[in-house]
């Protein structure tokens, strides 16, 4: 079935007991459907429209409540995923100044902020670690989504700002960081490390960020030791098998392969039966206005140059 002119969101994960993964993507009425990307699916779409537009923006209720809005103007985007006056109105951008004395949140956003939180340090397949912070109810969520190797919580807080204050503190006194970019985890998941490996780095660098919280002070925290699961979806995505950079950009043209591992947003993806495999970051796809229906992608030409 063709479905034209849908707006992506992303790539999500639901089911921690069960996980899945989807491409979530919104039609011109504003409703949304989940394209779900199990290991075997076909998936197949056209750019339809170029450029990268606005995806709106939520309004916080509480902990487990939000509205998304839709871009009044569908307008391009300017500012990361969306417009300017999308930005302005986006409740949860003001998130990452709470803690540090910036604008009283709204009641809802500040309900979803008073809610227990976690913070973790987790490890990618190119071998950076960085330190994060998850709300209770998207504890496991949060890292499939950001793609980890592997990956520990370190303490559990009573509210974001208490843990947005702690990750500040590891990010200063551990050195490390808050952010990957996605190009950097998908060019890892290329020529990935091995996974024992990254498991080990992981648990050498929880352990050093975890030795500076016993001893910084101060109330609202515990120190934890807890594993992530990472989902099995992952596992050959993750591993070290042949693969190779998928050789087309996704913001022009038709595509189509099918899924056979998927680590966060990226994909290690088939284009042909018992054919090579590549690395595909579905995550360029947000904000891209495509046409899923029976579309693939241009096999290379030369595959040796591949090897």
């Amino acid at each position: 079935m063709i479905h034209a002119n849908e707006l992506v969101h992303g790539v999500f994960w639901d089911q921690p007991e069960n996980p899945r993964a989807a491409l979530r993507v919104q039609d011109a009425a504003g409703g949304f459907r989940d394209v779900e990307l199990d290991a075997g699916t076909r998936l197949g779409f056209r750019i339809s429209v170029p450029g990268k537009h606005c995806l709106g923006h939520h309004r916080v209720h509480g902990p487990a409540e939000r509205d998304h809005i839709p871009c009044p103007r569908n307008a391009h985007a300017e500012r990361g995923n969306q417009c300017g006056p999308c930005f302005a109105a986006d409740d949860s951008r003001l998130i990452h100044d709470f803690h540090r004395g910036g604008r009283v949140p709204p009641p809802g956003l500040r309900a979803y902020l008073m809610q227990p939180h976690w913070l973790y340090v987790a490890s990618f397949a190119h071998g950076a670690t960085k330190v994060g912070t998850a709300s209770a109810l998207r504890k496991w969520h949060r890292l499939a989504e950001q793609g980890a190797v592997a990956a520990r919580y370190i303490a559990r807080t009573d509210d974001g700002r208490i843990v947005r204050l702690l990750e500040d503190l590891v990010t200063r006194d551990a050195g490390l960081p808050q952010q990957i970019r996605s190009a950097a985890k998908a060019a890892g998941l290329a020529d990935p490390r091995p996974a024992a490996e990254m498991d080990a780095r992981n648990a050498e660098e929880a352990q050093r960020a975890r030795a500076l919280l016993s001893v910084a002070g101060g109330d609202g925290y515990e120190v934890v030791d807890e594993p992530w699961t990472r989902p099995a979806l992952a596992d050959l995505a993750c591993g070290h098998s042949p693969r190779h950079p998928y050789p087309h950009p996704l913001d022009a043209d038709a595509h189509g392969f099918t899924i056979r591992s998927l680590s966060g947003g990226i994909a290690l993806a088939g284009l042909m039966d018992n054919g090579p495999e590549f690395v595909v970051n579905l995550g360029d796809l947000k904000g891209r206005l495509l046409e899923t229906g029976e579309h693939h992608s241009e096999v290379p030409a030369v595959q040796e140059s591949l090897f």
